[in-house]
């Protein structure tokens, strides 16, 4: 595959990740919000079991080839991916935003720290910088309170630890099996499904005082509870898909750029955080600490994206001359 090829396929996932993720939130925000619907971790249990069931209607119609994938391997792959969101749920369940948010801004360099120490990875001076930059800028932009008791810290603790490791999983099982983001993502899907249902009613019991058994399902519940299902196919795939283009650390930058125009405006719900739509179609007040940690931010970010291109084109045009050598 050409560079060209290559960085349009890149730059397609990138978007498909952004426009799917803007979507769903969008969907989300009106069911939990206005419809009254708040069991988040049911419904995400609920997307990844449509997910695997469209991959296996695909699969039949000769759209996607199966490939298998060590079981042992997988499993460990799916339940920590299923963890994860769990962990994510209840970290914002038990702490403040605020410290919600820093626990999203610690995954990057838990993230870096991981694949340095346990994998080997290289990140450069410039690129590391770069992240601190766009970290210091969504920082600002989002964090407000930082109220701190001790189980929201060890669940934070949790969701960064479980999440950092779920993500680079994504990429090095894709690299490893070799495998696509859409063959790996078949594979896992059901058990990932399985995973965050067997732990969705306690947890959101916990987190809302019901379960989503007691709640009444009006057509229009029902209906854009379906389009978020809809919808979270390409969320999920997109999510596999950047990983697998780019890394963990790249998909984090991403989820910065999805959410540091947010304005939270409930302390359970994940969802309730609208990108590029905070300030805009909400008519959320933009203050000056808001709008400097976004251009902040998006320093950091275009100069991260600006030194990983560098980098990448310099390591690929080293790699025949390192061969020559040979």
């Amino acid at each position: 595959m050409s560079a060209q090829a290559y960085d349009a396929s890149t730059l397609g996932a990138l978007a498909l990740s952004v426009s799917s993720s803007v979507s769903i939130v969008i969907v989300n925000k009106y069911l939990i919000s206005s419809l009254g619907y708040r069991y988040v971790t049911f419904l995400t249990s609920i997307h990844l079991l449509v997910t695997a069931v469209f991959l296996r209607l695909a699969a039949r119609a000769g759209w996607l080839e199966p490939k298998a994938i060590e079981r042992r391997a997988l499993l460990q792959f799916s339940v920590v991916n299923g963890v994860s969101i769990g962990f994510l749920n209840l970290s914002l369940g038990y702490n403040s935003v605020g410290f919600y948010q820093m626990t999203k801004l610690a995954i990057i360099p838990c993230t870096v720290a991981i694949q340095q120490t346990f994998y080997q990875k290289q990140f450069s001076a410039r690129i590391k910088l770069a992240l601190a930059v766009l970290l210091l800028g969504v920082g600002i932009a989002t964090v407000t309170d930082l109220e701190l008791n001790f189980l929201g810290s060890q669940l934070s603790a949790a969701a960064v630890v479980t999440t950092c490791v779920s993500q680079i999983w994504t990429g090095t099982m894709q690299k490893n099996y070799s495998v696509s983001s859409t063959q790996l993502l078949f594979a896992a899907a059901p058990y990932m499904a399985l995973t965050l249902g067997a732990v969705a009613v306690p947890l959101d019991s916990a987190l809302t005082g019901g379960t989503p058994f007691e709640f009444e399902y009006t057509p229009a519940v029902v209906f854009t509870a379906f389009l978020t299902c809809v919808i979270a196919i390409a969320v999920n795939f997109s999510t596999f898909l950047v990983i697998g283009k780019c890394d963990a650390v790249t998909y984090q930058v991403l989820g910065h750029l999805k959410t540091m125009l947010a304005r939270p405006i409930s302390r359970r719900s994940p969802y309730d955080r609208v990108l590029g739509f905070g300030f805009t179609v909400l008519a959320a007040p933009a203050s000056f600490r808001n709008l400097f940690g976004i251009f902040v931010a998006l320093c950091g970010m275009v100069t991260y994206g600006v030194v990983e291109l560098e980098e990448k084109k310099r390591a690929a045009e080293l790699a025949p001359a390192s061969s020559v050598g040979k």
